[in-house]
This record gives structure tokens, sequence and C-alpha cells, in this order.
């Protein structure tokens, strides 16, 4: 009785054991699958057949034909690549957005500043302004070309349109007298000596540089971010990677487990190894950054652009009272340099100094400007994206953790014994390779060359690294574009040549004290001094006799 029941007993182990191999051999479950992600094969097995025809996938017992093989490297491609296209989304359409934002409103602030200076002096000052309005147009002309990327040096392009101002109001304030060409080129030279519009032209030309290069540098910046993040998304995956992903992405499928998904720290390597030279973009990528966010603090501070042009109007229409308040002593001044000009005939208008600019600007009340503590609309912007840019940072590192997740591609850590290892269900065993080309010359599962760095990527990381540059100079308020090769330490020649902490208007006003110098070609100043140094050539060479006695004694 016992044997016979040992025999049963047997014979049902055997009965569940076949029913299990024939339930494994059975590949029904991939063809649902197949159909559920859209492929169309001439033919699925519907029972696992020899797999000595794959190439990738594990070559016992197999659900795949080589058809299906070779579409499922085919789509292992197309897979990773829309998987790198959605992670990178988000990074691409920041630059995209946030760099047509700020140069929107850096040329609507442009011009609605010109707009509303035209208003207040076509009010203000009527005919005399109108007649002479090129001069303010040209102005904005050339701030406009230089923030779009023209090849304009800011503070000489200031010291031209003061000139050209001092020459207009000149003739203006002297009707009486003909003004030639030759005699405006003769006052041009003395512009600095004569300071005819007060304080004003250094103060705003300071301003002005620092403001403008801050704002075109970021813009600039911003726009090669955006290129530089458009470039490296659209990855160009080696036939190495296009095996590794087949084998992870879809040989489970191949081996009737088409719901199984890989294993997290698998994914990682696979990944790793597919995208090794972008992770090698991270450190100049964070660099440039960084260097964003330093100039974004100075477009919220010192820099800030809008801060500068709203009250353009005010600073140039304070330095037109200035040359219409001392327009007798600049006159005296220019006489004495340039001589005396010719009288103008009965035909010429002889009205006086009042009659040319007879109105001023009325104050501003504190209700109709901003305060200092306000929020401006630069404000906003650059808050927002100060925040976008901090999460930018190690992207490309980061991508292999952004894409090995549950809902994109792994099983998740919660199913580790379960999740697909390359070969069946199981634990994965091999460490996690770091980051970078250089690390994965030891990737289990993707052959990597490392001695063929992606020439894109080097393009890419060149790019970023001259950009960080210009961005530091900007930072510091210089211009690479106009830097003074004879002067070295002095900064740019379009900038304000300051360094970590740039001073400020009252630092400056402290340590640059006006000089006019006596010049019998040029206006003469009745506190200037001459001074010749009689004695120095005297004591010079009494000093050098004495040391030559001393030496020979």
């Amino acid at each position: 009785m016992l044997r016979l029941e040992t025999i049963i007993c047997t014979f049902s182990v055997l009965s569940v054991a076949a029913r299990a191999d024939f339930k494994a051999r059975n590949c029904s479950e991939v063809q649902e699958a197949c159909i559920g992600k859209g492929f169309s094969f001439a033919h699925v097995p519907l029972q696992e057949i020899p797999g000595e025809h794959l190439r990738v996938c594990p070559q016992g017992s197999t659900c795949c034909t080589q058809e299906m093989e070779d579409t499922f490297g085919q789509q292992s491609k197309q897979d990773f690549e829309n998987l790198t296209d959605e992670i990178s989304h988000e990074l691409r359409s920041t630059f995209v957005s946030r760099h047509t934002k700020f140069d929107e409103f850096f040329l609507e602030l442009l011009e609605n500043t010109e707009r509303s200076l035209n208003e207040m002096f076509v009010r203000t000052y009527g005919k005399p302004y109108m007649q002479n309005s090129e001069v303010f147009e040209n102005l904005f002309a050339e701030l406009k070309r230089y923030y779009t990327g023209g090849n304009v040096n800011l503070e000489e392009m200031l010291n031209d349109f003061w000139s050209r101002l001092l020459e207009r109001m000149f003739t203006l304030l002297n009707s009486q007298y003909v003004i030639t060409e030759d005699y405006l080129e003769c006052i041009s030279k003395y512009t600095d000596q004569l300071k005819p519009f007060g304080d004003v032209p250094r103060k705003l030309k300071a301003q002005v540089t620092r403001a403008f290069i801050a704002a075109r540098t970021f813009v600039q910046g911003l726009s090669v971010g955006r290129e530089v993040a458009q470039r490296v998304s659209k990855v160009s995956s080696s036939p190495a990677c296009i095996r590794a992903l087949t084998k992870m992405l879809y040989c489970p499928f191949c081996q009737g487990m088409p719901a199984a998904k890989p294993c997290k720290n698998y994914c990682l390597n696979v990944v790793k190894g597919c995208l090794a030279n972008q992770a090698d973009l991270d450190p100049e990528w964070n660099l440039y950054i960084d260097a964003l966010l330093l100039v974004a603090q100075r477009l919220e501070g010192p820099f800030n652009i809008e801060s500068v042009m709203e009250p353009i109007d005010v600073k140039i229409s304070e330095a037109i009272m200035n040359m219409q308040d001392n327009s007798a002593q600049v006159s005296y001044k220019v006489f004495q340099g340039c001589g005396q000009p010719k009288p103008a005939g009965m035909t010429r208008s002889t009205r006086g100094v009042p009659d040319v600019f007879n109105a001023r600007f009325r104050p501003y009340s504190s209700e109709e400007r901003p305060t200092i503590a306000s929020r401006t609309s630069l404000d906003r912007l650059v808050a927002d994206i100060k925040e976008k840019l901090k999460l930018s940072k190690k992207f490309w590192s980061n991508m292999p953790e952004a894409m090995c997740v549950e809902d994109r591609v792994t099983a998740g850590n919660a199913s580790d014994e379960e999740c697909w290892n390359g070969h069946t269900k199981g634990r994965y065993f091999p460490e996690v390779q770091k980051d970078g080309l250089t690390h994965q010359v030891n990737n289990p599962e993707v052959v990597v060359d490392i001695t063929r760095p992606d020439t894109l990527i080097r393009q890419q990381i060149m790019a970023l690294r001259v950009m960080t540059n210009k961005l530091k100079n900007a930072y510091n308020g210089n211009d690479i574009y106009f830097q003074d090769s004879s002067d070295e330490g002095s900064g740019s020649a379009s900038g304000s040549g300051c360094t970590e902490d740039c001073p400020t208007e009252m630092d400056v006003a402290a340590t640059e004290a006006p000089m006019v110098e006596a010049d019998r070609s040029g206006p003469v100043d009745g506190s200037a001094r001459l001074s010749a140094p009689s004695l120095a050539l005297p004591t010079m060479l009494a000093l050098l006799a004495l040391a030559l006695h001393w030496q020979w004694r």
C-alpha cells in the first residue's frame, strides 16, 4: 500500500513539472505584449524555439525570431532617444522660454525708454529738440545695436553722444555767431576739461555700460545654454549601446517574460555607458550655471538695466540744464581756446539763452518713480530664472538616475528578486559604475571606447567654457569684446574695470577729482595753476654726482 502511494505521489510531481515546463515554453503572452506595443511581426512563435539565430539575446530556447530581435534593436534605439528627449524637455523649454522673455523685455525696455524720452523732450523743449532729435535717435540705435550683438564700444559711443550734444547746444546757445564745422571740432577736443554737463555723463556712462554689458551677456548666456541643451539632448547611440539597450528592454520578451522590468543597477550601468560623453559635460555645465547666477545677482542689484534706463530722460535733461546754467562760462572758455567766432548777420536769430531752453523737467515725486525697495519687472524675471537655473545643476550626470526609475524603465528597488538582470529574473550583482567616459572602461554592460571622446560633446564643452568666461567678465563690469591689451589689469575699455566689489558712485566721486589743465591752445580756467619742475633736474644730477664720488673713493 505504501509503495502504491509513493508511485502516485511521484507521478503527480512529474505531471506538475511537465505542466510547468509546457507553460514556460508557451509564447502566448509574448504575442499579446507585441500586439500591445504596436509591433506587427510576420510570425511570433506559439511556443519556444531554439535560439541559435539570436545575436543579442540569450541563445537558448526563445520566443523570438531573427526579425523580432532586429526590430527590437531598432525600437530600443528609438525608445532611448524618446526617453532622453522626455527627460531633457523641461531643461530645454526653460532655456528657450526664459531667453525669449528676457530678450523681449530688454528690447521693449529700450523702445519704451526712447518713446518716453521723445515725448517728454517734445513737450518740454519743443522745436529745439525736434530739430536735433537725431542725436538721441542715434544714441538709442547704438544701444540697441550693442545689445543685439553689434560691435559697439559703449564708452566711445556715449562719449560721442555727449560731444554731439555739446556741439548742438553750443550752436543753439550762441546763435548770434557763425559756428562752423571746424569750430565745432575744436570744441569737442575740450569736452572733458569743460565738463559742460556736470557729472551726469560720467555717472551715466558707468551705469549704462555695466547694465548693458550684464544684460547682453546674460541673454547671450541663456542662448548658449539653449543651444547646448538642444544639441546634447539629441543622442547618437553607438552599436554597443544599442545592443545593451536591446538586451535590457526587449530580451525579456524572448525569454517569455514580457512584463519583466530591468533591475535598477542594471539599468544604471547601461545608461551610464550610453551617456558617458554627456556626463563629461557636467563639470563645465555647472561652472556655466554658477556664472549665470552671478550675473543674475548683478541684474538684481547695481547692474539693473531697468533702474538705469527708466530715468535716463531725467538724467539727460539734468545735463542739459547744467549746460544752460553754465553756458556763459562755457562759452567764455571755448572762445579763449578756439577763438572768437564770427558774428552772424541780421538774418540769424539773436534770441537769448533763456529763450532756447526755457523749461525744466519738474522733479519726480516718490509716487511717480519706484523706490529702490520695490520689485521691478526685471526683479521678478530674475527671481524666476534663478530658481530654474539652480535646479539644472548636475543635470547631465543625473540623467541615468532620472531614466532608471520605476515609472519609466525599471522594476524599482522593491522588486530586486523579480527584476530582469540581463539573463533571467533575479538580483543584479555587478557594482554601478561612476559617471563619465573614463569610468566606463570596466562597464559590464556596454563596451565603451574611452579613447575616442564624442566630438560634438567636446565642442559644447568649449562653447560653455567661452561663455562662462564672458559671464565672469560681465559680473565684474567688463566686456571682453573690447579688452585693451595695451593696459592689462585696467579691465575692459567698454566696462567699468572694477573687480569683485565695484565702487559705488560715492566712491568714484571721492577718488576722481576733476582737474582742468592749462593749455594755451585750449580753454583757460582761472583756477588752473602752472607748475614747472625747475629744481628736479639739478637735484637729480647732484645726487648722481655724490653717488659716483662715494663709489670711487
